[in-house]
């Protein structure tokens, strides 16, 4: 019987890994790392994902990503197939190179990706590779400490997480780093982790999100298809807020009333969804701070996903916005 097709949620953040088959370090040759990090390097750049944080190591591979537009499944399936063929053809051999699919993990809290970012990057740390996750050449967290060309992370996404300027938001990382090392968690496999745990289903599911088959997967695709004009965050903001029944100075305010709430997340979703805009410049926007907008982000795909009426609302947005 054939596997489900995946559904994931445009605009969400993922925990994603997957390990080689037959108990490989093939990872362990830097050769072979540096090709399958200039395939991630160019599938996220090329699908509009953001990284958030990464580690490769010898047979194994963390991310913690933000989609965009474009379906998971199109960069994950690009990333190990090309690297399968590119291993293959360096080693003269053929066959399966990974433990079939890659898992992924929808992360809906702040907390959980605070979290899921330090334990990424202290991975070779607890697999002994190093003492310091400095001192390790594959993974995101170089990239979040200096300014590197060719980055895979999108260090401005990350560090305003953390703090209001480069330097602050750097040195709250770093002890949020240091302050895990003991953590109980830190150190188990992705199935015991926080983010897994919460809301696991049976045994006898998958883990993946949101598996609900293929109709479900052809509608998506057709409305990602959709071509819409471009549009700015303040623009999205007034045109939503007017069809939402919120004003922009009311969603730009300090009001918890949930009609503004479940605005600021609905249209924070339509617009780095559907619309290909960040959630920094989404928040700056309406005056707030950019690890607010990412929490919109979360609590929105959220909402959409549990209440229909929100899911249906949001698509109609999108078509009036659209036109």
């Amino acid at each position: 019987m054939p596997r489900a097709g995946r559904v994931f949620f445009d605009g969400a953040v993922y925990h994603v890994y997957n390990r080689l088959a037959g108990g490989e370090r093939v990872f362990a040759e830097d050769e072979m790392a540096e090709r399958f990090v200039g395939l991630l390097r160019e599938v996220t750049a090329r699908d509009g994902v953001t990284v958030f944080a990464w580690a490769l190591l010898p047979n194994h591979y963390h991310l913690a990503l933000r989609t965009g537009a474009v379906a998971l499944e199109r960069p994950m399936k690009s990333l190990q197939q090309r690297t399968t063929r590119r291993v293959n053809a360096g080693r003269g051999v053929f066959g399966p190179l990974w433990q079939g699919r890659y898992r992924a993990k929808l992360v809906e809290d702040q907390r959980y990706l605070d979290q899921l970012l330090v334990y990424i990057h202290l991975n070779p740390v607890v697999a002994g590779l190093v003492e310091d996750p400095a001192d390790y050449g594959w993974s995101g967290h170089r990239e979040i400490l200096k300014t590197c060309p060719n980055a895979v992370i999108d260090a401005d996404e990350v560090l305003r997480l953390f703090g209001s300027t480069r330097r602050g938001a750097r040195a709250a990382y770093v002890r949020t780093l240091r302050g895990a090392r003991d953590a109980e968690w830190i150190g188990e496999g992705p199935g015991n982790l926080p983010w897994w745990r919460l809301g696991r289903p049976p045994r006898s599911e998958s883990e993946d999100p949101a598996e609900t088959g293929r109709v479900a997967r052809v509608e998506a695709e057709e409305r990602r298809q959709r071509e819409r004009p471009r549009i700015d965050a303040g623009e999205l903001l007034r045109r939503g807020g007017e069809l939402l029944g919120v004003g922009f100075e009311t969603l730009a305010g300090r009001g918890k009333a949930p009609e503004v709430v479940r605005a600021r997340e609905l249209l924070t979703v339509l617009g780095v969804e559907r619309c290909g805009l960040r959630v920094m410049d989404i928040a700056a926007a309406l005056g707030k701070h950019p690890a607010t907008g990412t929490g919109w982000v979360m609590r929105g795909v959220r909402r959409r996903q549990e209440n229909s009426e929100d899911a249906a609302r949001l698509e109609e947005f999108d078509k009036a916005l659209s036109q």
